[in-house]
């Protein structure tokens, strides 16, 4: 399985950090937030990655280079000067991702999810890892009901922005700027998405706050 991390987000919430330097880049426990996913997709035996640059793009190639010093192999997707938002991202990389199911990870994450064991079923178009709402997120984004995402008004869960996806999921897009969102409400509605629930560790390192707040609590989870 081939992997992509989303790196090409501006962070605006994480100004003026991320002025100068590309959020996926953030120091987090002595290195940047992205090497933390590199060595994770290493460990789990997935080699070739995909990242999508953007804002400050250079940085990340010139930090990760061919991926080599960290067990893994990348290839760049290019975005230009406006990144193309989540599904407009993975899209554009589509042809670099091959025709298998492949795993995708926001940058801007830290968790101990084992990727080696996030599953895609047969009968899926995608497999979404959910957790319980964080307090930045009190409403959550879909249900699961059993292993069926679902869309429901209540007892919602937050997408952990980690999942598997197969390149039909998709079908019918255009190229240009648009959210994963989209195909996943009609994914869902056809009752195509399946999912799990990660009772671990997951921290959005969206904000200054919640930055320093998983800087601080790092020495024990590791």
């Amino acid at each position: 399985m081939k992997a992509m991390l989303l790196a090409a987000g501006r962070g605006e919430r994480l100004r003026p950090i991320t002025d100068t330097l590309p959020k996926a880049l953030v120091p987090v426990g002595g290195k940047p937030l992205i090497a933390w996913h590199l060595a994770a997709l290493a460990r789990a035996g997935i080699r070739d990655v995909v990242i999508n640059l953007s804002w400050l793009g250079e940085q990340l190639h010139a930090a990760l280079g061919d991926g080599r010093d960290f067990g893994v192999r990348i290839t760049w997707s290019e975005e230009g000067p406006v990144a193309l938002e989540t599904g407009g991202g993975i899209f554009r990389a589509l042809p670099l991702l091959g025709p298998e199911p492949f795993l995708v990870v926001s940058a801007d994450i830290w968790t101990d999810i084992d990727f080696s064991r996030v599953k895609l079923e047969p009968d899926a178009l995608a497999h979404l890892v959910l957790i319980s709402n964080p307090p930045h997120h009190p409403r959550g984004d879909f249900g699961l009901d059993g292993n069926l995402v679902v869309e429901r008004d209540s007892e919602r869960l937050t997408y952990a922005n980690v999942g598997v996806y197969r390149p039909e999921f998709f079908d019918g897009c255009t190229a240009g700027r648009f959210p994963l969102l989209r195909p996943l409400q009609r994914a869902i509605a056809g009752r195509r998405v399946r999912g799990e629930l990660h009772r671990g560790q997951w921290s959005d390192v969206g904000t200054a706050e919640r930055l320093a707040d998983l800087t601080a609590r790092l020495p024990a989870l590791q």
